[in-house]
């Protein structure tokens, strides 16, 4: 899924206009559109740890297509009223050249969110019930799609790069929650259905209590988007910084993503036997290698290969690009980290604790957001990354202290199995 917005990126650097139509994708239509569809994105971890039995999930399958609904309507609302002008011209500050294409390409989102939430619900399912490798085909069929449209906007040349990123994102979203759709079907019949109901059973009230913490640290997280293109707009350099600012964030939530996933298979596995250890182990594994492969992109030639030669970015804004690259060096490690600490949080069902790390993050993201207009002496691109870093630092060091407690809990649990262990081996 990462390798989409490097791939919009590299087609629409090809079109006309590219500064304009990457910086309107980016600046705009993306961090709105994310801030949208939040309350809908960790349905993925809540039905990857609720989706126990078929009452449970029958509950949950409704919430998500209400919500759906709802946040669908709030989309059309933002985009075709005067909320628009308001969020854009008043919140945000954007350059007045992105404002049309990022409103076209808001119309052509409408169906972004609610298909999301279709498809990261069911996703859910298939990994709590061991089918995730349907999750890795889905993304598979979701690329192709990108690809396809992306390449038919090449191909024509004339049709303008907004309107090629944001059909080729909703139809990728469109043809993968299709398929989760599809395949998810025996999962139900076969496996949910027949399992056993858990106790006590799930209500309504149990899983708001599990999940509107989740939908607030979502909310709180997504508003860092438009928080970010908000205050590059105020800073020297705008246009150009929110163009950089999808190719270089493609790129690192590309490596990121590693990271990022191991989330759900935290939240998965931790039920199994003894498996503290064997989770902490990779995390570890994990952290290292994706760190090496940041530096191996930043430090070497493949710097300049990705961001001149791949996504046709001009000399200017690949050095820009490259720049910022560097400040994001420790955020692949953070990933693994956040993703191992929430996992465990998760799994405790203690789920204030992540809303909480959030807060953390958006409060010192705003803070160097704020120096960086104040001083206004540097683009907005190193000071909107800048706020990224040292806002997820104090998030993960939050999420580490807060789940202390249910790491020693495991720790001991696993250490108490050992003699049982021991002697039904001998």
């Amino acid at each position: 899924m990462s390798a989409e917005g490097p791939a919009l990126s590299a087609i629409v650097a090809r079109l006309a206009d590219p500064k304009v139509h990457l910086a309107a994708y980016g600046g705009i239509v993306f961090p709105m559109a994310l801030l949208i569809e939040s309350p809908i994105i960790m349905l993925l971890a809540a039905s990857t740890a609720l989706s126990k039995d078929w009452a449970s999930f029958a509950r949950m399958r409704r919430f998500m297509m209400v919500t759906g609904a709802g946040l669908t309507a709030l989309h059309l609302l933002v985009t075709l009223t005067p909320l628009y002008d308001l969020v854009v011209r008043g919140l945000l500050n954007a350059p007045e050249e992105i404002i049309a294409p990022a409103r076209l390409g808001m119309l052509i989102m409408t169906p972004w969110t609610w298909f999301i939430a279709y498809r990261r619900f069911h996703q859910g399912v298939l990994i709590r019930f061991g089918s995730s490798h349907h999750v890795t085909i889905g993304t598979f069929i979701r690329l192709a799609a990108d690809v396809l449209v992306l390449g038919i906007g090449f191909a024509f040349q004339s049709i303008p790069g907004i309107i090629v990123a944001t059909s080729a994102v909703a139809t990728g979203v469109i043809c993968e929650a299709v398929y989760i759709g599809l395949v998810v079907r025996p999962v139900l019949r076969y496996q949910l259905r027949p399992a056993t109901p858990v106790e006590p059973p799930l209500t309504m009230a149990l899983f708001l209590s599990f999940y509107i913490p989740l939908v607030m640290t979502a909310l709180i997280s997504m508003l860092s988007q438009p928080l970010g293109s908000a205050g590059i707009g105020r800073m020297p350099m705008a246009l150009e910084s929110l163009a950089v600012w999808p190719v270089a964030g493609g790129l690192i939530f590309m490596v990121r993503s590693l990271g990022v996933a191991f989330n759900e298979v935290v939240v998965a596995l931790l039920d199994e036997h003894n498996s503290f250890s064997c989770l902490r182990r990779f995390a570890l594994y994990l952290s290292i290698t994706t760190t090496v492969i940041w530096i191996l992109l930043v430090a070497t030639p493949l710097a300049g290969f990705w961001f001149t030669r791949l996504t046709a970015l001009s000399p200017d804004l690949a050095e820009m690009a490259r720049l910022t690259a560097w400040i994001a060096l420790p955020l692949p490690i953070l990933s693994v980290l956040q993703s191992w600490y929430q996992g465990i949080i998760l799994h405790s069902h203690r789920t204030r604790a992540i809303t909480e790390a959030v807060v953390a993050y958006i409060v010192v993201n705003v803070f160097v957001l704020s120096l960086g207009i104040v001083w206004g002496r540097v683009s907005g691109i190193y000071v909107g990354m800048a706020a990224m870093v040292f806002g997820t630092i104090i998030q993960t060091f939050w999420l580490w202290f807060r789940s202390r407690k249910d790491m020693a809990d495991l720790r001991f649990g696993e250490l108490d199995s050992l003699p049982t262990q021991v002697d039904a081996f001998g």
